[in-house]
């Protein structure tokens, strides 16, 4: 079975798949060791991690580099959120995942925003293409930011991320991910409507993994809401130290630096996967 195709199968549980999105290697490896089935990446965390404001903002050459690094300390399924795919146009979207697919990942986050829904169906009916013309097996999760972002009067909500999830399935979607979807009878009816295993995203109010199961979910992520945590502990400890220059302020509970090396220890030598533009022998 294909990496993608064993990504696949750990939606089919009762209790959502359970992600606390990652945003580097380090991050990826310490999520990897606590047992996490699967690693997904935070867009928001990805491009704050390297520099780059979250919203489309980063090189999509930033984004297979430090791809490569996660892939490399990894052995479970790698899903990577890549916004809009870094072009409106579907054709260079499908080479961009195409090059992600080389460095060995199951899995894609792709995003509608303010497009329109024609526009992302025609990317993940590229994806799915180029990916099926090469042989290559990939989950792709179709991000639907009505909720989100509010792109519809509240009440209208729920109906029109059903009729975009429509649209995402029959381009060739595997997953309909609604971050910002928490009330229950919404969740509810959309399980009911959509063929898809539903993805959505920890926020205040989201009842838990659980009930959630319960409801229909299959996917649940913790989107950047772990790297705003870091960073905002970050932020505290950094501040104690330039105002005081306590070191008793670096004592907060720190990961033993033992603990972290051993997570970089005997990582599995990974073979280079061979890239489509390789001649064949």
């Amino acid at each position: 079975m294909s990496i993608a195709g064993k990504f696949r199968k750990l939606h089919d549980n009762s209790t959502p798949l359970r992600l606390p999105n990652v945003w580097d290697a380090g991050s990826a490896r310490l999520v990897e060791a606590l047992g996490a089935q699967a690693i997904a990446t935070t867009s928001a965390g990805f491009s704050w991690a390297l520099g780059y404001q979250d919203g489309r903002e980063l090189p999509f050459n930033e984004t297979v580099g430090s791809v490569r690094r996660i892939a490399r300390v990894l052995t479970v399924p790698l899903s990577i959120d890549i916004e809009n795919g870094y072009s409106d146009d579907p054709k260079t979207v499908a080479n961009n995942v195409m090059q992600l697919l080389d460095l060995g990942i199951a899995g894609i986050n792709i995003e509608d925003g303010q497009d329109a829904p024609s526009l992302l169906a025609a990317k993940i009916s590229a994806i799915r293409d180029a990916a099926s013309k090469s042989g290559a097996d990939l989950f792709i999760n179709a991000r639907c930011d009505v909720f989100l972002a509010s792109l519809v009067e509240k009440s209208k909500q729920t109906d029109e991320s059903i009729v975009r999830g429509k649209i995402y399935a029959d381009a060739g979607a595997d997953g309909l991910f609604l971050p910002a979807l928490v009330h229950p009878a919404d969740i509810e009816k959309v399980v009911a409507s959509i063929r898809l295993p539903l993805n959505v995203m920890a926020v205040p109010g989201l009842a838990d993994a659980a009930t959630l199961g319960k409801l229909g979910v299959r996917r649940l992520s913790a989107g950047g809401g772990i790297s705003q945590v870091i960073l905002g502990k970050a932020k505290a400890l950094a501040q104690q130290f330039l105002e005081g220059g306590r070191s008793e302020a670096l004592d907060d509970n720190p990961l033993p630096y033992s603990e972290i090396q051993q997570l970089f220890v005997d990582l599995p030598v990974k073979e280079a996967v061979a890239s489509r533009f390789a001649p064949s022998h």
